[in-house]
C-alpha cells in the first residue's frame, strides 16, 4: 500500500489529494463520529487521572517519564506488530500507515538517549502495561476489526494532545532542543496534522462495516482507555514513592526518612538501582573520626570569623 503523503506517481507531497470529508458531510452514524462521541467520557477521566494533570502541569519527574516511554515502547512494539499482521486484512488495511504513523523506532530513540547503548537490558514491561499489551496481540490474532480502535486510540492522541505533552516534557525536564528524549512526539512524516487527521477519519468511515461492528470498536475504544489509565496509575503509585528530584536535573535523593527501600538507588524494580545511596554513604563518611575532627577545627574557624565580624 502506498504512503498516504505520496502522490499515485510518487512524486511530491499530494496533500490536496488527501481524502478528507467537510464537517458538514459527516454522519452521526460514521465511525469515527461513533467513537468521538462513544469514548468522550473515557476521554474526560484518563485527561484527570493525577498523572496525567501533574504532567500537564510540569510535575513530572524524569525518572517518571522515562518508565512512561518504556510503557509506550512495549505498547507500540505490540500494536504495530499486530498492524503488520494485518496489513492486507480489508477490515484494517484502510488504516496502515507504517511510514507516516510507527511509533516504535522512535520510542527505542528515546530510550536510548535515557538509558544508554544498553537500554534493552535495563527495561522491563510492568504489570499494567503487560495487561494491555495481551490485550491488543489478542485483537490483533483474533478479532482484527477491533484493532481500529487501539489505533485510533493511540495515533489519534499523539497527533492531538500528544503534542502538548512534547512542549511540557522539554520545558519541565530541561531536554534538549534538538529533540532527543522526545522522539516520541514527532512525525516527520506528516506535514499536517489537522489533514492527516481527516483523512484518517475519513478512512475509518469508508470501512464496510455493520451497525454490530462498530458498536464493538466503540467498545473496545472504551477498553484501550481503560487500559491507558490503570498505565497512569501504575505510574502515579511509583512516582509517589520517588523522592524529589533536584531543581537542577541532578539524581533523586533519599532524604533519609522513611523506608530505605524507596530511594531510588535502592529500587530495582525500577532499574535503576545504583551503588549507593548519597545520603547514607555521607552520613557514613561523617562518623569517621578523622572527618569529625576536621569538621569541627572548621566550626571553630567560622565561629571565630563571625566573632570577629560582630566586634
Amino acid at each position: 500500500m502506498p504512503s498516504a503523503l505520496e502522490s499515485p506517481e510518487g512524486g511530491e507531497e499530494d496533500i490536496l489529494r488527501y481524502e478528507e470529508m467537510e464537517d458538514n458531510a459527516v454522519s452521526p452514524l460514521d465511525l469515527s463520529e461513533l467513537l468521538k462521541e462513544g469514548t468522550k467520557e473515557s476521554h474526560d477521566r484518563a485527561e484527570n487521572t493525577q498523572f496525567v494533570k501533574d504532567f500537564l502541569k510540569g510535575r513530572i519527574k524524569k525518572e517518571l517519564f522515562k518508565l512512561a516511554t518504556v510503557a509506550l515502547y512495549f505498547t507500540y512494539s505490540a500494536l504495530e506488530e499486530e498492524m503488520d499482521r494485518n496489513k492486507d486484512n480489508p477490515a484494517f488495511a484502510p488504516l496502515y500507515f507504517p511510514v507516516e504513523l510507527h511509533r516504535r523506532e522512535a520510542l527505542a530513540k528515546d530510550l536510548k538517549y535515557f538509558y544508554g547503548e544498553d537500554w534493552k537490558e535495563k527495561i522491563q514491561c510492568s504489570e499494567a502495561t503487560q495487561q494491555y499489551v495481551d490485550r491488543i496481540h489478542h485483537v490483533g490474532q483474533h478479532e482484527p476489526e477491533l484493532l481500529v480502535a487501539h489505533a485510533y486510540t493511540r495515533y489519534m492522541g499523539d497527533l492531538s494532545g500528544g503534542q502538548v505533552l512534547k512542549k511540557v516534557a522539554q520545558r519541565a525536564l530541561k531536554l534538549p532542543s534538538t529533540e532527543e528524549g522526545i522522539q516520541f512526539y514527532v512525525f516527520d512524516n506528516i506535514s499536517n496534522a489537522q489533514q492527516f487527521k481527516q483523512l484518517y477519519r475519513a478512512r475509518m468511515n469508508a470501512l464496510e462495516l455493520d451497525k454490530n461492528t462498530k458498536e464493538r470498536i466503540v467498545e473496545e475504544a472504551n477498553k484501550a482507555f481503560r487500559f491507558n489509565m490503570q498505565v497512569f496509575d501504575e505510574l502515579d503509585k511509583i512516582g509517589r514513592s520517588l523522592a524529589e528530584e533536584a531543581q537542577d536535573g541532578g539524581f533523586p535523593v533519599h532524604d533519609g526518612k522513611g523506608d530505605i527501600r524507596k530511594c531510588p538507588y535502592y529500587a530495582d524494580k525500577l532499574g535503576t538501582a545504583g551503588p549507593g545511596c548519597p545520603f547514607h554513604a555521607a552520613v557514613g563518611l561523617a562518623r569517621q573520626p578523622l572527618v569529625q575532627l576536621v569538621l569541627a577545627a572548621c566550626m571553630a574557624v567560622a565561629a571565630g570569623a563571625a566573632a570577629w565580624y560582630i566586634l
